[in-house]
């Protein structure tokens, strides 16, 4: 008699019933409860961006109405791209558009690479203990509030109490006045984002270091390389894509030069070089209550930052170089 054998399937070894793959959903749920307490860590950074970033989205439609809080977004008559007409022939936007962007060049200029070369810098100090003092001492003005800062910058520049200006006197030469004088008011504000961020900016770039194989330093060592030269062939590189992908985000954010800052520091002096899309959203928009021309304005300004980053990232991936997408 033929006996054919029969194989058993091992214990726990799934079926066929059992082997079948599971949905998308099925799958995006297993992610979710195997990795439970990393969701649990994200969540006030995700409902953040939810109640304050996305959800204003729905209000953007605004733009294209004459917004009344009495008749809401739903009952507001519709003018279409009335609001974007009258700011784009309005007399004051060419001098908006180039405050704007003189402020941000100068940014990207002087303030983006500032926290790289400082992270070099860091990078050779061999002192472990002068290192982390330097460290901590650059950390501390992120801290600090734009009313602050403005204070700081008032008793150190004013005409009649700073201190710049009274050592000016001391040593019998004519006092300066900076903080009215347009022709120093970018300049200044450059100085103070360089002073509160740049120690902050390094945290980012010095992590980008320590992932530097060492091995390649002491092959650039043995081949003769001094520390310019290891900063130049092997740190730099290291840095590069970390360094290309902040550029790409600060690309987009080039129309956005913050409100607190040089609505501290303006005054009727400087007018004429302050008054950017931030400020003047807020006197027009928040002041004189237009809600509808003034979110024109600040949608004029996020399509603009969505072209920058799409355009920067498609150029980045043409040259073979990391993209944020």
């Amino acid at each position: 008699m033929k006996v054919q054998d029969t194989v058993q399937p091992a214990k726990g070894a799934p079926t066929a019933r059992s082997a079948k793959p599971k949905s998308k959903w099925g799958r995006l749920w297993s992610d979710v409860v195997r990795d439970k307490y990393l969701y649990v860590l994200a969540l006030p950074g995700i409902l953040f961006f939810i109640i304050f970033k996305y959800i204003p989205i729905t209000n953007l439609v605004i733009a294209f109405q004459e917004y009344s809080p009495y008749f809401g977004v739903l009952g507001s008559p519709w003018v279409g791209f009335e609001h974007f007409a009258r700011f784009f022939s309005n007399n004051d936007f060419w001098m908006l558009l180039r405050n704007t962007l003189a402020i941000s060049f100068l940014s990207l200029i002087f303030f983006f690479p500032a926290p790289i070369i400082l992270s070099l810098m860091l990078n050779e100090v061999r002192s472990s203990l002068y290192k982390r003092t330097i460290q901590s001492l650059v950390y501390i003005p992120h801290f600090l509030s734009w009313v602050l800062i403005y204070g700081l910058t008032y008793l150190m520049f004013s005409q009649s109490e700073g201190l710049f200006n009274k050592w000016l006197v001391s040593m019998n030469w004519e006092t300066i006045d900076i903080l009215s004088n347009p022709n120093y008011f970018w300049g200044m504000l450059t100085a103070q984002s360089i002073w509160k961020e740049i120690g902050w900016g390094t945290i980012i770039f010095l992590a980008a270091i320590a992932g530097v194989d060492p091995q390649l330093y002491e092959a650039a060592v043995m081949d003769g390389a001094g520390r310019l030269r290891r900063m130049w062939h092997v740190t730099l590189p290291a840095m590069r894509n970390v360094i290309l992908i902040l550029l790409i985000l600060r690309l987009g954010t080039i129309l956005d030069t913050g409100f607190e800052q040089i609505y501290l520091m303006m005054n009727a002096a400087v007018t004429n070089v302050a008054e950017v899309f931030d400020t003047y959203v807020y006197r027009v928009g928040i002041r004189q209550g237009e809600f509808s021309y003034s979110t024109a304005i600040g949608l004029f300004k996020s399509i603009v930052g969505v072209i920058m980053v799409v355009t920067a990232n498609k150029l980045a991936r043409r040259y073979g170089e990391d993209s944020l997408y």
